[in-house]
């Protein structure tokens, strides 16, 4: 099986990519050498990118402060929100404190956070 082994073929395989883009489009036939071509590449940069530059998940305490900034809200507003004291958020932010089932609900319900997510599932 083939794979990509270093960054120099990394590199060439995500220009390809780009030249491919250009021919490929949601109109293009699954069939067309090209569409076959950017699906067998993309596997492998794919591949190679989940080895060498592998994503973390953000962490619970950085989806509640995205999603407070979304909303434009505060952690005093985010406790009454919730029903907790500013300083249970403030444990909550700094990973002291782990949300309990009823506040993880909330979580779930008030700020669309997943329910797998906060219960550290996924």
């Amino acid at each position: 099986m083939a794979e990509i082994i270093n960054e120099s073929q990394y590199e060439a395989m995500m220009e390809r990519i780009e030249e491919l883009l250009k021919v490929v489009t949601n109109d293009t036939p699954e069939t067309d050498r090209y569409f076959l071509e950017l699906d067998v590449i993309s596997n492998l940069v794919e591949e190679y990118e989940e080895k060498y530059y592998p994503v973390e998940m953000p962490s619970l305490a950085e989806i509640i402060k995205d999603e407070m900034a979304e909303r434009g809200i505060s952690q005093k507003e985010l406790a009454g929100l919730l029903g907790v004291s500013p300083s249970r958020i403030s444990e909550y932010m700094t990973g002291k404190a782990e949300p309990t089932l009823k506040v993880a609900r909330l979580l779930n319900q008030k700020l669309d956070i997943d329910a797998d997510f906060i219960l550290g599932e996924s």
